[in-house]
């Protein structure tokens, strides 16, 4: 099987290289309105923002800034098929402006907006970032009514367009038990608390990355294999360093993305085609790995573990894991037939044994949970 990963340069307020009811998961992680690296670029969108900004207007700011993004929203609805699921990364902002400090609660704007447009709004996740900052307030120091609590946290949104995902066909419905996850991988991603620290990126820094809001690769790694299956297409309308699209070929999925900056294209192609495929193929090792140090745990513990994977050679949890099959990576090519843009494609061994993949941590592009 192959998969390809689209990457476009340009606003994704109108997609027009993407047809009606074409992609089957939305990752992404906009600018975040509010904060202040961000207002350069929004306020090329619209040159009000950068007008309420100056005569110190947050409120119109703000609002102005999310319009911005509703655009994109609405365009996500367009291109997204029945019973397709979004999820945004987004982060609420504090700033000072005409002497008062106020929060700006990013997360409940764009629920509002996504669910006038017609998405359901699921349970949202909860990310906890952990911080080096000593000091866990902001304002007066020790004094009282003077301090403010810091964030530390970030918002996963989660939305899905329309009714449940349907499974009609014996194709569809193999393809979805040969995506499954385990189920100690369920307990943890499916809380509605993440904490993801620790994480190994091997990304090069961009010269514009002090103004990109990249995510850990494990977040969309997490929501990827959460929300879609082996084949689908994940849509990222804010590539930034292409974080979304790694995790893509990891999961044996295809990608588009969109990314307006033009400056980042380059640190995009190069993060792409510096991919080392060992350690690619040792990250999805990884998952079978940590898999296997689960199930000695709970025999060793005398638990029982009743049901048995025969395409990977292990002991599951339930039988809805027994067909879960690993792909790894062989090639990864660019495809020159779009010059003005970027285009891979990932070419995934059928039978490759999870043995011939020896794992070494330090050498993974992240360190999986």
């Amino acid at each position: 099987m192959n998969t390809q990963s689209k990457i476009y340069f340009g606003p994704s307020q109108q997609m027009y290289e993407l047809a009606d009811n074409l992609v089957d998961l939305v990752v992404t992680s906009p600018p975040y309105p509010m904060i202040e690296m961000w207002d350069e670029i929004l306020g090329k969108q619209n040159p009000e923002i950068t007008a309420a900004l100056q005569n110190a207007n947050p409120k119109l700011a703000f609002e102005l800034m999310h319009q911005e993004l509703d655009k994109v929203w609405r365009e996500c609805w367009r291109v997204m098929k029945e019973g397709a699921f979004m999820c945004i990364n987004i982060g609420d902002a504090t700033r000072t402006m005409n002497g008062e400090f106020a929060l700006y609660n990013n997360n409940t704007r764009i629920i509002s907006a996504c669910e006038k447009i017609g998405f359901t709004n699921l349970p949202n996740i909860l990310w906890r970032k952990t911080t080096n900052a000593p000091n866990k307030f902001m304002g007066s120091g020790m004094l009282p009514c003077g301090a403010y609590v810091t964030l530390e946290h970030e918002w996963i949104l989660i939305f899905r367009k329309g009714a449940k995902r349907a499974y009609k066909t014996a194709t569809e419905k193999k393809e979805r038990r040969e995506s499954s996850f385990f189920w100690e991988e369920r307990n943890i991603w499916f809380s509605d608390i993440w904490e993801l620290k620790g994480v190994k990126q091997k990304i090069d820094k961009s010269p514009t990355r002090d103004r990109n809001a990249s995510f850990p690769l494990e977040l969309p790694f997490r929501l990827i294999n959460m929300f879609s299956q082996r084949g689908d297409v994940v849509l990222d309308p804010f590539v930034g360093l292409g974080t979304t699209t790694i995790a893509a070929l990891l999961c044996e999925r295809n990608s588009i993305g969109y990314e307006i900056d033009l400056m980042l294209k380059e640190i995009i192609e190069k993060n792409i085609e510096s991919i080392d495929i060992d350690c690619a193929n040792q990250s999805i090792s990884d998952r079978y790995l940590r898999h296997i140090e689960f199930i000695n745990e709970r025999l060793s513990a005398k638990k029982e573990v009743k049901h048995f994977n025969e395409r990977i050679g292990c002991k599951v949890m339930t039988g809805q894991e027994s067909d879960l099959v690993f792909h790894f990576i062989r090639e990864l090519s660019k495809d020159s037939s779009m010059p003005q843009h970027l285009s891979f494609e990932a070419e995934y061994y059928d039978d490759l044994p999870l043995t011939e993949i020896p794992f070494r941590e330090e050498n993974a592009l992240f360190a999986y949970r």
